[in-house]
């Protein structure tokens, strides 16, 4: 054993090789969760009941049971809202008018991140881009895209958003 340290501390090939190792050993294990995986689809999900039921259909009472009670929304552009002004903007400003304005999710941009303490699953962060659709002379047009950045805890084992930040906005251009 004493001749292996020795060569370790001697050896400057040893130290690099080792710390490549203990580099893609950290890579491997704060990398996103796998797709197929159970946490994904269910952050998918979520993502889904919040864009696709409440953004894009306006059914604003699928909003409320997701969301934690202390929920905090940054925008880059409208401010930062709590849960109460958060639900009250998507009534008078996006579902005042329903199916003039459109999310979608840009193909394959979902990335979600496990966290932990404890080696227990506590939260998730979930990333992505997507696009902002506005119906202009009676057809839906693309007219934006965006990123977002949401933390999802498990409170009480179901999962609440707890904060949203959403950024970089630009105008969307093919």
């Amino acid at each position: 054993m004493n001749s292996f340290l020795t060569s370790f501390k001697e050896s400057i090939i040893l130290k690099t090789l080792f710390a490549i190792a203990i580099f893609l050993y950290s890579l491997m294990s704060s990398a996103q969760v796998d797709k197929n995986s159970e946490l994904y689809k269910t952050l998918k999900s979520k993502d889904s009941i919040i864009f696709e039921r409440v953004f894009n259909k306006c059914e604003l009472e699928k909003l409320s049971p997701i969301v934690s009670e202390n929920f905090e929304f940054y925008h880059d552009i409208g401010g930062i809202q709590n849960k109460e002004e958060f639900i009250m903007a998507m009534k008078n400003n996006i579902c005042s008018d329903p199916g003039v304005n459109q999310r979608s999710l840009v193909s394959e941009s979902l990335e979600v991140f496990e966290m932990k303490k404890d080696n227990k699953l506590y939260g998730a962060i979930q990333k992505g881009k997507h696009t902002f659709q506005q119906k202009i002379d009676g057809e839906m047009k693309t007219v934006g895209i965006a990123d977002f950045t949401h933390l999802w805890l498990l409170e009480n084992n179901e999962w609440k958003l707890k904060r949203v930040l959403s950024y970089n906005h630009q105008p969307f251009t093919e």
